[in-house]
């Protein structure tokens, strides 16, 4: 079930997410149909979401801005991320690879 939502390749993080904008929060979720589900406060439009997905994970990944890649789903709420050499892997991120190793 969670084989492809999160790998690592090289030195990168690659996340395959879905993107529920307009939220209370901005938050990792959990799995929502084999993606990761982040909630983020900003608005679907002019680039705004994407723009705050990235802000979002170079503050819980501690990489620079430039880190961070969208490479697939620039117009979709799914998406496939690309995070390099991150400083730190995020809580929930960890979580769900450690219940995926339960598997």
């Amino acid at each position: 079930m969670y084989l492809y939502m999160i790998k690592f390749v090289d030195k990168s993080l690659i996340l395959n997410v879905y993107i529920q904008p307009q939220s209370r929060f901005d938050n990792i979720v959990g799995i929502h149909h084999n993606e990761i589900k982040i909630n983020l406060t900003a608005l679907p439009v002019d680039n705004k979401a994407n723009k705050h997905l990235i802000h979002f994970l170079s503050k819980k990944c501690k990489v620079a801005k430039s880190h961070i890649m969208i490479e697939k789903g620039q117009l979709s709420r799914h998406k496939q991320v690309r995070i390099v050499e991150p400083k730190v892997i995020p809580v929930e991120i960890k979580q769900i690879l450690a219940d995926r190793d339960k598997l």
